[in-house]
């Protein structure tokens, strides 16, 4: 029997892995994989009930992994962030989520007669959409900029408001259902919002006061936040039942809004915890689905559905919509694409699990119709959504913009001019100091590992179609350059050649060096950080019928680094290669101009006005006039 159980726990998780990298593979939200896994081993083949297998630790293992869930979602709930991605995303998760909520729980209810309590509870579980089913499908879309901008920021900020509401819904059920006489219900109510935004607001301060003072030594502070959050979860629900999950979702919201308090790092441990968390629950809760349960709720089912898509989404939409710049075609593709997510499903699965111990009807109703709504929505919407996008001009075109993996002075300044000629740039890097002057000069950044799961949820990559590696990190730059090549494309991704010197162990493959040759062979980020250090200015140059390359070369000599150009069609090109020879013409160049090409250009500039001096004073001698054409 241990051998059994261990076995099942070693394919759970391979499988988890499985499932993920087949989502990232074929740019689908994994949600699809581990639902058609979880599936087939359940109610399938049968080989996986995990009812049986972890008995009475079931209940426990799915309640501590969605406290963990809803702590990681509520501790991106940044208000500042609300307020910076526009009037839209502040409707959409306010009004819009209430919208979408009123919509549906009254479909739920007359639809398949569910009785109110419950149908309120669904629709509150449904709200959400999230980032992991968002994400993936906006990749194959690509839909406009702004677009994917309200998209991918609703996913994030509505996970943790929707948890929140889906929460509060509950913990009215289970109060009323264990009192009977109104009094009792407030009360315990009452005693359930005092401790979760009491308790939750002051374990987030306490616990935002400790890593502010450094209390935790660094390789300890992932690990105590986590500890100390499961300690509160267990501790509130001891102090009032069920007010758990209330408790870490305010105590995460209150860390993410505390000035002072860097959770950059926690953020990334605890969503690769998540990450492995959401896949093995996934697995386990699809496992335990009943095989004819959605096939029990008939066309009520499906109405349902259609209300989802149908009915609460569009109105969300176009009322949330009143007074925004957005278009009726904006409009309508944003009506057609909101993809429900794994939070809902694991949320239903734990409430439905509780409610059914404490004897609530239709409470078995809720994960299979949750379920039916996650299936029917991202299948759907996954395969009309492109279609939907070309159809009402939304797409976005070849994108153009600059993803600068390292954000030194040379990056900020190549950004600034790329911004003034109105081209998309993100600055990316693990230094803050860098970060924060690019803030300064109002460059978009995200400070981290572009190619960590983090940035791949987070940070805003519509309208870009390139990346620049310009850091110094030796380690770092291969993965990141393997990751957006294997995310844009091998043709998309350039790097300087950094590999000067140095031991054998510490050289990169030939494989990488071959892929490195930005700017030109030669160039490399020390020898470009020494032409900074020096005085180097980035200048754009028209390049003309009158003024050539061969000119450009003549003027500014070889020390001149052509970097970039922009065709007449507002066209990026990457100057890239081991030799840069001619250049067309009709072209914006922008180059990094060396102290000595600098004073290359004044002893040019000043030859130009001897020569030009000494033909006036020809001219003058002949009797003509400087610029007389006349015979």
């Amino acid at each position: 029997m241990v051998e059994h159980i261990t076995g099942m726990l070693a394919l759970i998780g391979v499988l988890s892995l499985l499932c993920q990298w087949l989502g990232w593979k074929f740019r689908l939200p994994a949600i699809l994989p581990l639902l058609l896994c979880g599936l087939l081993l359940g109610p399938g083949l049968g080989i996986l009930d995990p009812d049986a297998i972890f008995g009475d630790l079931l209940f426990p293992i799915i309640s501590l992994g969605v406290a963990v869930i809803l702590f990681e979602g509520a501790l991106t709930l940044n208000f500042k962030e609300i307020k910076d991605h526009g009037r839209m995303v502040t409707n959409l998760v306010t009004f819009g989520a209430f919208i979408t909520w009123a919509c549906i729980a009254p479909g739920a209810h007359w639809l398949l007669g569910f009785e109110w309590p419950m149908a309120l509870l669904f629709g509150a579980l449904v709200v959400v959409t999230g980032p992991t089913v968002i994400v993936p499908m906006l990749r194959t879309v690509r839909p406009k900029s702004n677009l994917a901008s309200i998209l991918r920021w609703e996913g994030i900020v509505i996970d943790p408001i929707g948890a929140i509401l889906a929460v509060l819904v509950y913990e009215y059920i289970a109060v009323a259902t264990a009192a009977d006489p109104t009094t009792h219900i407030l009360f315990a109510l009452g005693m359930t919002l005092l401790l979760g935004f009491g308790l939750g607001a002051l374990a987030g301060y306490l616990i935002g006061i400790a890593l502010r003072s450094n209390v935790f030594p660094h390789y300890l502070k992932n690990t105590a936040v986590l500890t100390i959050m499961l300690g509160v979860f267990v501790g509130s629900n001891l102090i009032q039942e069920e007010s758990g999950l209330l408790t870490v979702t305010v105590m995460g919201i209150w860390l993410a809004n505390m000035r002072g308090v860097d959770i950059a790092d926690i953020l990334e441990f605890k969503e690769t915890l998540t990450v492995l968390l959401i896949s093995a629950l996934f697995i386990l809760l699809a496992a335990r689905l009943n095989s004819t349960a959605m096939l029990d709720l008939g066309w009520g089912g499906v109405g349902v559905l259609l209300v989802v898509l149908l009915v609460a989404r569009p109105l969300s939409i176009w009322i949330s919509g009143i007074g925004t710049s957005l278009s009726r075609a904006d409009k309508w593709f944003l009506s057609w694409v909101a993809p429900r997510g794994i939070v809902a499903a694991a949320i239903s699965s734990l409430f439905a699990i509780k409610l059914e111990a404490i004897g609530v009807n239709g409470a078995s109703s809720i994960v299979p119709l949750v379920f039916l709504i996650i299936i029917g929505t991202v299948v759907i919407q996954s395969l009309t959504a492109g279609p939907w996008a070309k159809f009402l001009g939304v797409k976005a075109d070849s994108s153009q913009g600059l993803l600068l993996f390292g954000a030194s002075k040379f990056s900020r300044e190549l950004a600034k001019v790329l911004t003034a000629k109105q081209v998309k740039v993100v600055l990316a890097d693990n230094n803050w100091d860098n970060i924060r002057q690019a803030r300064m000069a109002n460059i978009p950044v995200y400070f981290g590992n572009p190619a960590s799961e983090h940035a791949e949820n987070f940070m805003d990559l519509s309208g870009i179609g390139r990346v620049l590696v310009l850091s110094p990190y030796r380690q770092l730059n291969p993965l990141v350059s393997f990751h957006f090549q294997d995310l844009l494309g091998t043709n998309k991704v350039y790097g300087l050649n950094n590999a000067e010197g140095g031991s054998a162990r510490h050289q990169l493959s030939e494989s990488y060096l071959k892929r490195l040759c930005l700017f030109g062979e030669s160039i490399s980020y020390a020898k470009i950080a020494s032409y900074m250090a020096k005085g180097a200015v980035i200048k754009v140059t028209n390049i003309t019928d009158n003024f050539t390359f061969e000119h450009f070369k003549q003027r500014y000599g070889e020390t001149a680094m052509p970097l970039i150009y922009l065709t007449k069609d507002q066209k990026v090109k990457i100057i890239s290669g081991t030799e840069i020879n001619e250049l067309p013409v009709g072209i914006e160049l922008i180059s990094l101009l060396p102290k000595e090409a600098q004073e290359q250009d004044i002893i040019q500039r000043n030859l130009a006005e001897v020569t030009e001096n000494e033909d006036a004073n020809e001219q003058d001698d002949s009797g003509e006039t400087f610029g007389n054409t006349s015979a």
